[in-house]
């Protein structure tokens, strides 16, 4: 009973770590660094981009590193020294006047993003995946959600108190770590890097029918973040307000209805109609955006991609943990979210040249058709693929 306490405890601690660091990733991704960036600095766009892609480059390909090292030392080290260099580079964007030294503090910030998110996977208890990764996930999306609307309100105002409340945040984050478990990911037994390695892949054998949808969902999603404040004003005709109201419902909606929809996913044992009806339903939604709607329908559609985001979310991370081999959480969910990010990588660059191509409502007919054939796809997959027994056990007796 006291070591369920003790989890619980660290879970909420690390709960609170985490909703700082997306708070902050919001803010500065979003807001400070095109806004700051280009206002304060004079920075042109294309290294504004090149920031935020270094960003994401350098946050994508660690995530296996972090994984290792968080198997091997302490989570509160790991997630410490990230946070630590985290803090670096928001400290170092205030005297990032040249591109290389603005694009480097960007980088370096996304060294430090690294590890929180796979500490608090590596976390995740076996008996209540899809619940606990709803949970995760509202407190992703709440802070990363929310950390644009108040630095872009609050720079209005001040850049200077922006800045500095931003720097102040990271570094409480930091200090929060200090009241974190010493205790490595889940297992004190270490496992040769060669076995990790073999094992590494033959799970990615295993779920070879499952990658495809990693990296497409995230694609589909990222490509259109580049264009959705032009296409709502120039497509849609929506004022800035309405366009906001657009996001906080759609928001609003998933992050209510993760918990529950995580809940009822903790209850099936395959969650293959979870998966196929929210990115079939999500699919839909984005193609009937692409129609040009009115404003109200526009509201509605925004409340039914937030609820099939929700089905979605838990579902499929319940899923995929388990392809993550027991003693080595960290590599595992580190490999696994190296995946994911590939299609975050990809998704901004292919929805900005798509756009200036072809429109920019051609974006959204592209993304509604990957998330509708990643649908297709999963409804005529066998049901045991999406079964969530644990498919690494066997594999680790194997090898």
């Amino acid at each position: 009973m006291r070591n369920s306490h003790a989890f619980g405890a660290e879970m909420r601690l690390i709960s609170v770590i985490l909703f700082l660091v997306e708070f902050l990733r919001g803010a500065v991704l979003v807001s400070l660094l095109p806004i700051y960036g280009a206002k304060t600095l004079g920075l042109a766009p294309d290294v504004i981009g090149a920031a935020i892609s270094a960003h994401y480059l350098v946050d994508t390909m660690l995530k296996i590193v972090i994984g290792y090292l968080l198997d091997r030392f302490s989570i509160r080290i790991v997630v410490q020294a990230g946070l630590v260099v985290s803090l670096a580079g928001v400290f170092l964007l205030r005297f990032a006047e040249l591109p290389w030294m603005f694009i480097g503090a960007a980088a370096l910030y996304g060294i430090g993003m690294s590890p929180i998110w796979i500490a608090c996977l590596t976390k995740v208890s076996a008996q209540q995946r899809a619940a606990q990764m709803g949970l995760l996930y509202t407190v992703w999306m709440v802070g990363l959600g929310s950390g644009p609307i108040v630095c872009t309100i609050l720079l209005d105002v001040s850049v200077s108190f922006t800045y500095n409340l931003l720097v102040s945040l990271s570094a409480t984050a930091c200090l929060l770590t200090l009241f974190m478990n010493r205790t490595r990911a889940q297992t004190t037994e270490r496992i040769p890097l060669g076995k990790q390695l073999t094992i590494l892949k033959g799970q990615l054998r295993s779920m070879r029918l499952l990658l495809p949808g990693m990296i497409l969902q995230t694609a589909g999603a990222s490509m259109l973040v580049p264009i959705l404040p032009g296409y709502a004003e120039q497509e849609l005709g929506l004022s800035g307000a309405q366009y906001s109201i657009l996001l906080t419902t759609g928001g609003i909606t998933a992050v209510a209805s993760l918990i529950p929809m995580g809940k009822l996913s903790d209850r099936l044992t395959s969650k293959k109609w979870f998966l196929v009806a929210g990115f079939g339903v999500f699919g839909i939604g984005l193609w009937m955006l692409a129609s040009g709607l009115a404003f109200w329908y526009c509201l509605l559609i925004s409340a039914m991609l937030g609820l099939s985001y929700s089905a979605i979310l838990p579902a499929w991370n319940a899923l995929l943990a388990t392809y993550v081999p027991p003693k080595q959480e960290g590599v595992g969910w580190g490999m696994l979210s190296t995946f994911e990010g590939f299609g975050v990588m990809i998704g901004p660059a292919a929805g900005g040249l798509l756009a200036a191509q072809n429109g920019e409502s051609s974006v959204f007919w592209t993304s509604a058709t990957l998330f509708g054939l990643i649908g297709l796809f999963y409804f005529w997959l066998p049901k045991q693929a999406f079964a969530t027994t644990n498919k690494s056990d066997k594999q680790v007796e194997r090898s």
